[in-house]
């Protein structure tokens, strides 16, 4: 049974007057809010091919929240960027790929986002029956010392053969390396749109000059500007984790050492402390919303999961989001339970009581 306003509440807690009833900084209509008709109202007059936008309804006409505008997909890359040992020990049965295309199955996700390696293996068997997204690069974390780059592990040929709708990439804006990353992604995403396939973009941050007295990695103003230059390269949905706070260029920016452009507007007219304000702006810097933003889960933390995958899911979509990206939170856990935590944050956008604020 899907869960009602009142369960919703109930998950959210303490928090729930302040994320259900906030009216937003920038009012919702000013900007693009997901419906039935997204592709047709955003991608018809863009310049994507037709097979593009075949791909694009096939992510959106898939699982529990099909036909809605809205997106929930299973994550699993978390071998490579996490190692294979750390992600699946709490639950070993998704050392095995099938299972890891099962859960998104059976947890009615829209796709199931993972490497060249996870989805080859099982692509004969299920990539007709759950778009696919193949994660075409990664920081492969196991050089000593560790070092923080994403590396193309395939070719965009290889997950058009496979049978994907999407392929996915990661760049590291703010590193040294970003620069190539972002050659090298809008090459590999104008490749994927000429083959047929969506693009969607992991807008991350990543600079040790970014953690100050907080951690800006997760500042509303910083990934702001990542998912600008995400879209700038034709992603047609971003990826960015959810902000926590902002202030970034002003924390990290001094005389001495200037960075960034920045405008007092940022923060006074087009945001604010607010949770949905912050992820808001996020929002605004994905061309108003054209480009669709869903939020990462964050790492799995037990009992907690489920109630702060809900709080994570009402803060994107009242901020206008398109939906969740969950990994960790759904498969670090029995397959039972992933299941669970994948409706209930499905049930938020299914929901007509969460409102876009």
């Amino acid at each position: 049974m899907a869960l009602s306003i009142d369960d919703i509440r109930k998950a959210i807690g303490s928090e729930a007057d302040s994320l259900l009833n906030h009216k937003a900084k920038v009012g919702k209509d000013q900007i693009h809010v997901p419906g039935p008709d997204w592709v047709n109202r955003i991608f018809t007059p863009s310049d994507r091919h037709p097979q593009v936008l075949r791909s694009l309804e096939s992510l959106y006409g898939h699982g529990r929240l099909a036909n809605t505008g809205y997106l929930s997909i299973l994550p699993v890359d978390q071998g490579i960027e996490h190692s294979a040992g750390a992600s699946f020990a709490p639950n070993p049965e998704y050392f095995d790929a099938e299972n890891i295309v099962k859960l998104a199955i059976e947890g009615g996700s829209n796709a199931v986002a993972s490497t060249f390696g996870v989805l080859g293996i099982v692509a004969r068997k299920y990539a007709h029956k759950i778009p696919f997204i193949v994660k075409v690069n990664h920081n492969e974390f196991l050089t000593y010392p560790n070092k923080f780059d994403q590396i193309m592990f395939g070719t965009i040929k290889e997950a058009w053969d496979m049978g994907a709708a999407a392929i996915g990439a990661t760049i590291y804006f703010g590193s040294p390396e970003s620069g190539r990353q972002i050659v090298e992604v809008a090459q590999a995403f104008k490749q994927a749109h000429d083959l047929g396939m969506a693009t969607i973009l992991w807008c991350y941050l990543r600079n040790p000059a970014f953690k100050k007295d907080k951690d800006f990695h997760v500042s509303a103003d910083l990934t702001g500007q990542a998912n600008h230059l995400g879209v700038t390269i034709q992603a047609d949905i971003v990826k960015q984790k959810l902000p926590l706070n902002t202030g970034g260029y002003k924390a990290i920016s001094s005389k001495e050492n200037p960075y960034g452009k920045m405008s007092d507007k940022m923060y006074t007219d087009l945001s604010s402390d607010h949770p949905i304000d912050l992820c808001r702006y996020q929002v605004l810097n994905g061309y108003n919303g054209r480009a669709g933003l869903i939020n990462s889960g964050g790492e799995s933390k037990g009992e907690s999961d489920v109630a702060e995958a809900i709080t994570t899911a009402v803060i994107n979509k009242r901020a206008g989001g398109m939906g969740l990206i969950s990994g960790r939170k759904a498969f670090q856990k029995p397959m039972k339970d992933g299941v669970k935590l994948l409706n209930a944050v499905q049930d938020v956008y299914l929901c007509k009581d969460v409102t876009v604020a």
